[in-house]
């Protein structure tokens, strides 16, 4: 009785999913006629051609693949694909010319209140969102190579924007062109992993108000700054690599109001600024590399309770600056290239305490300008008087056990800078 009863099942299960092809000479010439006439639990196979059409709403399961690289052409006009089902799947596709407008977020690819969507291995090309995900849990966006074309950040919208979601995955994808390359706003326990995000024109990672989240592998290249979280707590930071985010307000990773952070095993390359905090507590900031930056870390006094350990600091114009004493700030077992102590116990900890803070540093955060004595012989000798008599550096930012070789820190593959095809 049982293989009769598991038979049958299987013959049900095979009728009820169908198979619908789009293309010419194929059942169906548009997407939207396939979408219409597909049933809940249906795949639509949709073949090589351009298919101008747009504002495509998916309110039933389905799967939607595409066969060679069908073009989706909005024309402008409106969104172009917006899913409200569960347990939707798209892959194969580019999208294309999305419309823009001041009072909708019109994007390539909406999934609006709904879960377990896959959203995998598509372009999307001058769309104002590329793939907008708005009170959504449980979803993917996968191997994804999105490139929109900016007239200007108000103009523009973000290449992945995450609004009031739970539990999204945001891994693999190519990011560039956008206002915000990847943009989190509420989007509680989500994932942002081994991404692309270069040449965006604000952020190329943006997080506000989203909890309990982790970002890990990830490449941020020559965006205007390459990541900021704020009014966020609880993020975890690891494995990341900051290049190139260059300019008069640009930094590597920026905190304002956070908390509870952990910033681990990342690699900070030619930013303006590596890592600026602002009014951010409680933070592990450990096992990094800082290597030729403007300044390493800015720290206002705002910011206090954190933690920097084990990090190496090379090549960079300033390591630490910071606007005044800081509130139990703990700095241990760093690296610093500028440390000129010795270690007479052989133990591998200088026997020197090491002051971050030079005095210049503190001069240029007072008159900016003076950054242009930066080669001067001049501030070599102010900087070596400060350490014999300091009397302006904050006393209390110091390394009493600074490293006399670099921290072995793991590298981690990195995810490669290039366009996909």
């Amino acid at each position: 009785m049982k293989p009769i009863i598991l038979l049958l099942c299987t013959c049900f299960t095979s009728a009820a999913a169908g198979e619908l092809h789009v293309g010419a000479g194929q059942a169906h010439t548009t997407l939207a006629a396939a979408i219409t006439a597909a049933a809940d639990g249906d795949a639509i196979i949709v073949h090589p051609g351009i298919y101008q059409e747009s504002n495509l709403k998916i309110h039933k399961s389905l799967k939607l693949t595409g066969s060679e690289w069908p073009v989706i052409d909005g024309r402008k006009n409106g969104g172009i694909i917006t899913i409200t089902a569960p347990g939707v799947e798209i892959s194969g596709f580019e999208i294309r010319n999305s419309g823009a407008s001041g009072i909708e977020d019109l994007a390539g690819i909406k999934v609006s209140e709904t879960r377990n969507a896959t959203v995998s291995n598509n372009r999307l090309r001058n769309c104002n969102f590329g793939i907008y995900m708005s009170k959504a849990s449980d979803c993917r966006v996968i191997d994804n190579n999105l490139r929109g074309d900016p007239d200007g950040e108000q103009e523009s919208g973000n290449g992945i924007h995450l609004w009031s979601c739970d539990k999204i995955t945001v891994t693999g994808n190519h990011v560039r062109n956008h206002r915000d390359g990847i943009y989190l706003e509420f989007a509680k326990q989500s994932l942002i992993e081994r991404n692309v995000v270069e040449d965006n024109l604000r952020y190329g990672l943006h997080y506000m108000f989203s909890h309990d989240s982790a970002y890990r592998h990830n490449r941020f290249e020559r965006n205007g700054a390459g990541v900021a979280v704020m009014y966020t707590r609880n993020v975890e930071m690891s494995s990341n690599h900051f290049a190139n985010n260059w300019g008069s307000s640009a930094y590597g990773l920026m905190l304002k109001d956070m908390a509870d952070g952990h910033i681990t095993g990342n690699t900070f390359e030619r930013n303006s600024i590596a890592i600026a905090l602002h009014g951010s507590n409680r933070m592990e900031i450990a096992n990094n590399r800082f290597t030729e930056n403007g300044w390493a870390i800015q720290i206002q006094r705002s910011s206090s309770d954190n933690t920097y350990r084990g990090n190496n600091f090379n090549g960079n114009s300033f390591d630490i600056a910071a606007d005044g004493e800081l509130d139990n700030n703990r700095f241990e077992n760093n690296y610093w290239d500028k440390y000129e102590g010795y270690d007479l116990k052989r133990d591998g900890i200088g026997d020197v305490p090491f002051r971050p803070v030079s005095l210049y540093a503190v001069v240029v955060g007072r008159i900016p300008s003076s950054v242009l004595l930066l080669r001067s012989p001049v501030v070599h000798l102010l900087d070596q008087a400060e350490k014999a008599f300091p009397s302006i550096t904050p006393e209390r930012v110091v390394d009493a056990k600074p490293a006399m070789r670099p921290n072995p820190i793991s590298r981690h593959p990195q995810p490669e800078p290039t366009e996909k095809p």
